[in-house]
């Protein structure tokens, strides 16, 4: 409760009047829109220039790459130099394919309904321009906390520039700073092209090569039985098949299926060495095509399995898919619609025993109905239910094969300061209750909602690996010897965790952006965690890749994806 008098929280309260009052009755459709698929990355409200993307406050007739604050790619920075600005129909042509409009713009995600985009852009056109006019310096959030907690908390935190292969780190819950004890930083990371000759650093006896280039810049990694490495690709609405005769590079791409609405889970089923089926998460309903050992195109159009999946498919847009170990389960999980509930009325349509038995323990609603969640269904696509409930945005997510527990890497929420909350690697057990929104990393109250649910105080579950705040974690690959190959890590990686540690935008000091390796002991993570592949970070403002997944080849090979280079990488030992 003492939280809320801090000057942090008074801003947050301001920016979402601000925010309320900046709304233009001119554009309903569009605002509704932007509010479900954009507000978790880009604000509205005039003083706030940059997030996780530039402010959009004015930015019809503003210069390109000119919001103060974010780290814009060299071309629209280049463009904004020359003079040119945002018009309403350079709008509509950037948001039907960024890339392509714009190649080398950092956006992801397009607008590719011609009303949507029309209705999102008549929303923006009403919208003011910020009061800084540009020009002047973003508002920082500030601290009630004394000079000397400040850089007690920073001195005790990592730095990308101590990130070496070997280096081991064990975040426990007493290491938690206090909400607020450093400002809130907008800092999104600006890709750079790879420094010639530079390749990512790796531990000691081991050798690294270029696997593939693959510049539409796929994002999650799995396996086919016969050694194919499937690329699902959420930007182009593709999944890709690698293929490789020697195991060291990629022969020949191909494209496996397309045309899909932003897939990114994607699994085989059933498990073993003949599946029928590659299932496809998209982002809101699960597909499957049909799949024979050695096939390089699908040989029928997806048939659906499950129409839908959210009411509104905003915000976090990533589902990660994969079955249980007796193939009886298909998870799903579905991140939330924003960082913390801040559009969810107080109370649920029924009384909250109610909602908790039909929905699960700390299940959301409104706008956040089926988000921040696991889904469990049966491989038909029946059988739907809450498996777990108030994990942000469970990205990654694997079945343990020694124990056939779930596996979720967990990315929290945002602006409660540099190194709070961590974000973490869990296991997963049906039922539990992991936090969001209410409660972040066990007991400890989200001061912006203090006193909303006293009820799931002592309910709450705690993550097993607590990992560096807003380092972003994605992919998780189990690393187990396979019989017959090639290559075998050292006795010590048996049974550890490999995992993708993206790199986040809410943190002044760069965080993430290269693979740890997770220490298990007989299955159940000790909470250590260490650095494997670095040297993707130049200073706290560019990097040259992101990590997005990992995957054991059949070969004992194994592979990083990098999304923001548009490379994978591959990693033996010597």
């Amino acid at each position: 409760m003492r939280y809320l008098l801090t000057t942090a929280v008074i801003f947050f309260a301001a920016s979402l009047t601000g925010a309320a009052n900046a709304v233009s009755k001119a554009a309903p459709a569009g605002e509704t829109f932007f509010k479900r698929n954009c507000a978790s990355c880009h604000s509205v409200d005039p003083a706030v220039t940059s997030g996780a993307g530039p402010g959009l406050a004015g930015v019809v007739g503003r210069k390109l790459g000119t919001a103060k604050g974010y780290n814009y790619s060299d071309v629209l920075t280049q463009a904004g130099i020359k003079g040119k600005t945002w018009t309403a129909a350079d709008l509509s042509i950037f948001l039907t394919d960024p890339a392509k409009a714009i190649p080398g713009t950092n956006m992801p995600v397009n607008i590719p309904a011609k009303k949507d985009r029309a209705d999102v852009i008549a929303y923006l056109s009403s919208l003011k321009s910020s009061p800084l006019k540009n020009n002047a310096a973003a508002p920082v959030v500030t601290s009630a906390v004394t000079a000397e907690k400040l850089a007690a908390d920073t001195a005790a935190t990592d730095r990308w520039t101590d990130d070496v292969p070997g280096k081991i780190h064990h975040l426990t819950v007493a290491d938690l700073p206090a909400p607020f004890s450093s400002p809130s930083t907008g800092n999104s990371p600006k890709v750079v092209a790879r420094p010639e000759g530079v390749v990512p650093t790796i531990p000691t006896g081991f050798k690294i090569n270029l696997f593939a280039s693959d510049p539409d810049k796929g994002r999650l990694m799995i396996k086919a039985p016969n050694g194919d490495v499937f690329l699902s690709e959420p930007g182009k609405g593709k999944i890709k098949i690698l293929r490789s005769l020697t195991g060291e590079t990629a022969d020949t791409i191909n494209v496996f299926a397309s045309g899909l609405d932003r897939p990114f889970g994607i699994a085989f089923y059933p498990s073993g060495p003949n599946p029928k089926y590659l299932y496809v998460a998209t982002v809101n309903s699960i597909v499957r095509l049909p799949y024979a050992n050695g096939d390089l195109i699908a040989s029928a159009p997806p048939e659906i399995i499950v129409p839908v999946l959210t009411a509104a498919k905003g915000a976090h847009s990533s589902r990660t898919l994969t079955f249980s170990a007796d193939d009886k389960i298909m998870f799903l999980s579905i991140g939330s619609a924003t960082n913390v509930a801040n559009t969810m009325v107080p109370t649920p349509p029924v009384p909250m025993p109610e909602w908790e038995a039909r929905q699960g323990l700390g299940a959301a609603w409104g706008d956040e109905l089926d988000r921040a969640v696991v889904l469990a269904f049966d491989p038909q696509g029946g059988a739907r239910r809450t498996y777990a409930a108030g994990l942000r945005n469970c990205v990654g997510m694997v079945v343990y094969p020694l124990t056939g527990d779930l596996l979720c890497s967990v990315n929290e929420r945002d602006e409660l300061g540099d190194n709070l909350p961590p974000d973490y690697v869990t296991r997963v057990k049906q039922g539990n209750f992991y936090g969001w929104p209410w409660y972040y990393i066990g007991d400890h109250e989200d001061p912006r909602l203090a006193g909303a649910r006293p009820d799931l105080k002592g309910k709450i579950t705690t993550p097993d690996v607590l990992l560096q705040a807003h380092s972003a974690p994605l992919g998780m690959a189990p690393y187990l010897p396979l019989k017959g190959a090639k290559y075998a890590f050292p006795k010590e990686y048996e049974g550890d965790v490999f995992l993708a540690l993206h790199g986040s935008w809410n943190r002044a000091t760069r965080s993430g952006s290269k693979v740890v390796r997770l220490i298990m002991k007989n299955g159940i993570p000790t909470g250590e965690y260490q650095d494997f592949l670095t040297g993707l970070i130049l200073s706290d403002k560019e990097v040259w890749g992101r990590p997005s997944s990992v995957l054991v080849a059949s070969d004992g090979a194994l592979l990083v994806d990098d999304d923001a280079s548009g490379t994978i990488w591959r990693i033996v030992p010597n």
